[in-house]
């Protein structure tokens, strides 16, 4: 089949890799505009955007595909499907029927569970067992297209957001190989969702990371693994702000203030609604991410309360 590819970040870098290596022809790329990013503020080509120039795809940045001319240029390519992975626009009706094959999309979780913008963080902070990738016919309603396949993944006590991102990211392409064989073969079943099982992923805030000491130590655990890598859990600690990467949650009833800060046996222990945290990897501004051990040899803070 002849492919055009819409995708922008790291996410999405996989499944256009498999594509390059498959029988199919990938045409063109579609990604978003370079932005500006790290310290200096410089343009940053997206990631997918490296990729296919590497690979000496075309590659088009339009900030719509509602622009005429924009659109003819995606017609005149005279694709057979289009494979959107993370694109970050929402496809118009026009662009949606173009394909004889359809436009359709990977997205990071079980449809319907956690339809938009942040699926692996919100899966992790609610608690569930198992995630995934599901690959879906695309319909003008954010990820409520008819889905093609799905593969799942089970979500580990240790995992955070970065860790299942890169599982997903893998899944991803495996999923699409299948239904791309079926589509070829007028072989693929899709599945209407259903409405009532329907959960959706806001999109993440910097509101969101500080951390409220009194929810229990699994809230707490779950929040710190879904903020990592971004935008990453935090508390008040001694007028600073300390972000928190890395904490596991530890039985045991807190008779102190929720936010007290306990010390034994050079841990980091902080009195949560229920249990314990144990805060395992640190960082204070304009520093490094450190170990708590490292954090508790130059800072005297046990009995102290985390805001």
């Amino acid at each position: 089949m002849k492919i055009v590819f819409a995708g922008t970040p790291e996410f999405a870098v996989p499944t256009l890799q498999m594509l390059l290596a498959s029988e199919h022809e990938v045409c063109a790329a579609y990604t978003q505009p370079d932005r500006p990013a790290g310290r200096g503020r410089k343009l940053q080509p997206p990631p997918v955007k490296v990729l296919a120039e590497t690979a000496g795809i075309p590659v088009y940045q339009p900030l719509s595909l509602k622009n005429a001319d924009d659109f003819q240029q995606l017609k005149d390519l005279q694709a057979d499907l289009m494979v959107v992975v993370a694109y970050g626009m929402i496809l118009p009706q026009t662009v949606i029927d173009l394909f004889p094959f359809g436009c359709i999309n990977v997205h990071g979780s079980l449809l319907p569970r956690w339809r938009g913008a942040a699926p692996i963080q919100r899966a992790i902070m609610a608690g569930d067992t198992k995630t995934g990738v599901t690959i879906m016919k695309i319909a003008l309603k954010l990820d409520a297209g008819d889905m093609l396949l799905k593969e799942e993944y089970a979500i580990t006590p240790q995992d955070t957001s970065s860790s299942v991102h890169d599982q997903l990211s893998q899944l991803g392409p495996i999923g699409l190989a299948k239904v791309l064989q079926l589509l070829e073969n007028g072989t693929a079943i899709s599945e209407v969702q259903d409405e009532a099982q329907v959960t959706y992923a806001e999109k993440l805030d910097k509101s969101e990371a500080l951390l409220d000491w009194s929810q229990t130590a699994e809230q707490l655990d779950r929040k710190v693994r879904g903020l990592n890598a971004w935008p990453v859990a935090q508390t008040l600690c001694q007028g600073q702000v300390l972000r928190i990467w890395q904490a596991e949650p530890i039985a045991g009833n807190a008779q102190q203030p929720a936010g007290t800060v306990v010390c034994a046996d050079k841990h980091f222990d902080v009195a949560a609604g229920n249990g314990w945290l144990r805060l395992l990897e640190v960082q204070l501004p304009g520093g490094k991410r450190i170990s708590s051990q490292a954090f508790l040899n130059s800072h005297a803070i046990d009995g102290i309360t985390l805001g």
